[in-house]
């Protein structure tokens, strides 16, 4: 319609000029008419007849050459002109599906094929751009998705180590507890020792105080059968004495009644003698087993000692162990504390990487949208060509998600069409290939 208005503009020109023309050659003729019926010469009037004649085969000739010339501009101008809106329209309305040949030469034909040639550009470009943006939406549904199970996955991690510090913490405290038990019972295993060690050296003392006894025991039986020595001499001393006063007769008795009193005096003695020597025998057989006994006392207070001793030292390997566990796992208390903060500071992460791939998958689908509006010749190749969403599913573990295939399909193969030729730019039927 529009290339119609134009050639019609054209026309209307040349039609202006045209009759611009003839009413200059009407006006001419009329004056020589004029001249011819003021009674001029014959011979004059025939040169002015034959003078319009030739100026009415001029005024022809040059109506006809106007009527080629409007021709020869509507093919050599318009046509191309046509053309070259026709693909800018196309265009324009985003039908990148069609390609536009033509055989023309010169600025025209250069001018078309240059408009084909960004036309094939375009299409390249936008074929391009569009297998770029699905695949992004592809890519960043699947980021998104993985990072949605991320974030899940990170919070029931945060979770897990909220309840494994909880856990640390009670078992620090009771090994803080056993290391404070542990503490206490080394101090009583040494005050035990140092009883032991003060038993043991009480113990020896009473060893030697028995030893002592045993030897004064010892003595005193020694000196109790020099006492009965004493006494069974005195006997004898006094039987004799006995005897002889028995000669002496009167004079003597009074000695014998003296020697008969030493001499129950010396039974007597002899008597005691024997019953003290029997006490003592026992006594110091008794203080035999009681030295016995307590050199096993003895014995066995090292034994205790040396036992306590060693408990003591055990307790005290035990003290220190436990003090190292309870600084080994509050020094894991700490780290699992550390952990617990970074997996916050991840969890706080992934969900801004999560909104952040939501954001990019929108722009994506808008950017999807705006190029959607250019109409392609295969679509549907293409859209074979691009990479299909994988679904997400849960893992028993934590795995990086997938790379995604980024297939960029290469522009599609056009179909040769036909040239735009002449014949039916003049019919006014424009064939779009």
């Amino acid at each position: 319609m529009r290339n119609w208005k134009i050639s019609a503009q054209l026309g209307a020109a040349f039609g202006i000029v045209l009759l611009l023309m003839a009413t200059g050659l009407v006006i001419g003729i009329a004056c020589l008419q004029d001249i011819a019926g003021g009674g001029i010469a014959p011979e004059l009037a025939r040169r002015i007849e034959s003078t319009q004649n030739l100026m009415v085969g001029f005024g022809l000739l040059a109506l006809l050459a106007g009527i080629g010339c409007s021709v020869w501009l509507s093919r050599s101008i318009m046509q191309p002109l046509g053309e070259a809106i026709f693909i800018a329209e196309t265009v324009a309305s985003g039908d990148l599906s069609k390609e536009f040949e033509t055989e023309r030469g010169g600025d025209f034909g250069r001018l078309l094929r240059g408009m084909g040639e960004m036309e094939d550009t375009l299409t390249d470009v936008v074929t391009r751009i569009k297998a770029s943006t699905d695949s992004i939406v592809v890519a960043s549904g699947q980021i998104a998705a993985g990072n949605q199970e991320l974030s899940s996955r990170t919070e029931e991690q945060a979770s897990s180590l909220e309840q494994t510090a909880a856990s640390m913490e009670e078992l620090t405290s009771t090994v803080k507890q056993n290391a404070d038990n542990a503490r206490q019972a080394n101090q009583l295993a040494l005050s035990a020792s140092e009883v032991a060690v003060k038993g043991g050296s009480v113990v020896g003392q009473v060893v030697d105080t028995m030893a002592s006894i045993n030897a004064s025991s010892r003595k005193i039986v020694d000196i109790i059968g020099v006492i009965d020595g004493i006494a069974f001499q005195t006997n004898i001393l006094a039987l004799n004495a006995a005897v002889e006063a028995a000669r002496a007769g009167e004079q003597g008795r009074g000695f014998a009644v003296v020697a008969s009193e030493v001499r129950s005096l010396a039974q007597r003695s002899a008597a005691a003698a024997k019953e003290i020597k029997g006490l003592i025998d026992d006594s110091v057989g008794k203080v035999d087993v009681g030295s016995a006994l307590v050199g096993e006392a003895g014995k066995t207070m090292e034994e205790i000692v040396s036992g306590v001793k060693r408990v003591t030292d055990i307790i005290g390997e035990i003290t220190a162990a436990s003090h190292e566990q309870a600084q080994g796992i509050e020094q894991v208390n700490q780290a699992i504390a550390q952990m617990d903060q970074v997996t916050q500071q991840n969890a706080a992460l992934v969900e801004e990487a999560a909104a952040a791939a939501q954001s990019l998958q929108e722009q994506a689908d808008s950017l999807s949208q705006v190029v959607a509006t250019f109409k392609l010749d295969d679509d549907e190749e293409l859209a074979v060509a691009l990479p299909r969403p994988v679904p997400v599913q849960a893992r028993p573990v934590v795995q990086s998600v997938p790379p995604v295939r980024r297939a960029i399909a290469a522009a599609p193969q056009r179909k040769p069409a036909a040239a735009i030729t002449g014949t039916s730019a003049a019919s006014g039927d424009w064939e779009t290939f």
